[in-house]
């Protein structure tokens, strides 16, 4: 009780989750930050008067410390740092044989690069699998179960996107044909992979390009920093809410900084009611000055993560399909 108390009174859209149906509630990763931040998992006031913490509380802790997995998909470890494997997971129609050549799409969940699990696009994966491609969720870093910041969440990134490319023989995969795609935070990272030189593990093989050849980015951050066509009260925001959150300088793990430079096709889903929405049109003017192809569908009154779940969930879905029928990659359904 005294956990829900203090949740209400700290964190008042926790109480718009009790009040959903459970079709309708979905991981709050705002809230997994919130713990993760405030430290509230760890305080005494956590446990019920018998001494023991709720089974509610030992659930959320254990989705903070270690990432969930999808039930589906075949486990592979891209990357071992220390004593940590880092997995990713592959999505295929078994009926594909693997000299096929079939495009393939690398997801990165979002949660401010603070929460989240691959389990996030496991949906969107069976339903690639099932048109033929090869699909791909991925786990990387964050600083709930890792020290880490937001250039070792590039990294990860670049080495994932590498490792797909590397198997591409082996997963039946054009290595010419793999998009990166991501929500929210995810949505940076494989924006990251696409306009970043730098940021490269020293264990990765740099020979081997981590630059997608196609971008379908959920709601994605990509103007993290201040930029002057934005409004000025702006500034205090971004300085405040960044501070801290990387090694370099917060322009250097921007993707607005990189948005005028050679990229591949991108399209952009995000709800009119998303204060990040303002960024990207932003991302997308530099990008479409440059040559890029960089389009944006919004919908209207949506807010943040509006594509987990119900109607648009089905609607950008099937927006991202008829995009990769339009590149060629797909056939008409």
């Amino acid at each position: 009780m005294k956990l829900v108390l203090c949740l209400l009174a700290a964190f008042p859209s926790f109480f718009s989750l009790l009040t959903q149906t459970p079709e309708e509630r979905i991981p709050s990763q705002e809230m997994l930050i919130y713990f993760q931040d405030h430290h509230m998992l760890l305080a005494s006031n956590t446990t019920e008067e018998s001494g023991g913490e709720s089974a509610q509380t030992t659930r959320i802790k254990k989705r903070i410390t270690k990432a969930e997995a999808p039930q589906n998909g075949t486990q592979h470890i891209y990357k071992t740092i220390g004593n940590i494997d880092l997995p990713l997971y592959v999505f295929q129609n078994q009926q594909s044989e693997l000299h096929d050549k079939r495009p393939a799409i690398v997801f990165f969940f979002g949660g401010g690069w603070t929460g989240g699990s691959p389990v996030q696009f496991e949906k969107q994966c069976e339903h690639f699998a099932k048109r033929g491609m090869v699909a791909i969720t991925v786990e990387y870093r964050v600083s709930s179960r890792h020290p880490v910041k937001i250039d070792d969440c590039i990294e990860d990134a670049k080495s994932a996107m590498r490792w797909v490319r590397s198997h591409a023989e082996d997963l039946g995969i054009d290595p010419n044909r793999i998009a990166a795609a991501g929500g929210s935070a995810g949505g940076h990272l494989a924006a990251c992979t696409a306009v970043m030189d730098e940021f490269n593990a020293s264990s990765d093989d740099k020979s081997i390009s981590a630059k997608p050849n196609a971008l379908i980015l959920f709601n994605p951050a990509l103007a993290i920093a201040w930029d002057e066509r934005m409004p000025e009260s702006m500034h205090a925001i971004a300085e405040q809410k960044m501070k801290g959150r990387s090694y370099a300088p917060i322009q250097d793990v921007s993707p607005l900084t990189y948005a005028s430079t050679k990229q591949p096709p991108c399209i952009i889903f995000f709800g009119t009611a998303d204060r990040l929405l303002e960024g990207a049109r932003l991302y997308q003017e530099d990008s479409k000055k440059s040559g890029n192809l960089c389009e944006i569908v919004t919908y209207e009154g949506q807010g943040h993560g509006f594509f987990n779940r119900g109607e648009h969930y089905d609607l950008t879905l099937e927006a991202a399909d008829t995009f990769f029928v339009e590149c060629g990659w797909l056939t008409p359904q």
